[in-house]
């Protein structure tokens, strides 16, 4: 299973906000609906071994959203589709535990530190060592959305491995286009060899 983590530093926590100023009002929550298609869609198909948790920050309690490709279910290749979604969930009560709010979501209260005692996560960092050139790849990554880690999330993920996708600073959805296609190469070079082994 693949899984991305993306904090939304600004992206509302309740589900009252328009699907019709997503950028503005719901605190760039277009990014984290872009973060969302990007993770799944595939031409005329979806990854199902993905995860997409989305850390959203711009309330009074921090909230995690997670989809999981196994299960989602009326997910659109559009930000409407995705936001409408992000709605929904964020209309279920979220406490201690993920809870589930439709097929393939799940919601609980809190953010990124406790998301990291569950998994051993990666950051992408323009910083971090190229992708084309680790041998291996982790399969859980974190990265933000238009704004930089705090201060208070440097801390909370300073020891951790960081990885870049290339040369320049990409947007949160294409860092996962990258990503993911990456993963595709090596997954089709693996298949290759044991073509050619057998």
């Amino acid at each position: 299973m693949i899984r991305f983590a993306v904090i939304g530093h600004k992206a509302v926590t309740e589900p009252t906000f328009t699907l019709n100023d997503m950028p503005g009002a719901a605190g760039r929550m277009d990014i984290m609906c872009r973060c969302i298609n990007t993770s799944f869609f595939l031409s005329h198909d979806m990854r199902r071994n993905v995860e997409c948790f989305l850390i959203l920050k711009g309330g009074e309690t921090e909230k995690t959203l997670v989809f999981s490709g196994e299960t989602i279910r009326s997910l659109n290749p559009d930000e409407r589709s995705a936001g409408a979604i992000i709605k929904k969930g964020l209309g279920t009560d979220a406490g201690d535990t993920f809870k589930k709010a439709a097929d393939g979501i799940r919601i609980r209260a809190g953010g990124l530190k406790e998301l990291l005692a569950e998994y051993p996560f990666a950051v992408l960092d323009e910083n971090g060592t190229d992708i084309r050139e680790a041998e291996s790849l982790p399969e859980n990554f974190l990265l933000s959305d238009h704004m930089n880690f705090t201060e208070e999330e440097e801390e909370l993920i300073k020891d951790l491995p960081r990885y870049s996708v290339g040369p320049r600073v990409l947007h949160a959805d294409h860092t996962i286009t990258v990503l993911l296609n990456e993963f595709d190469r090596r997954e089709a070079g693996r298949k290759e060899a044991d073509r050619v082994e057998a």
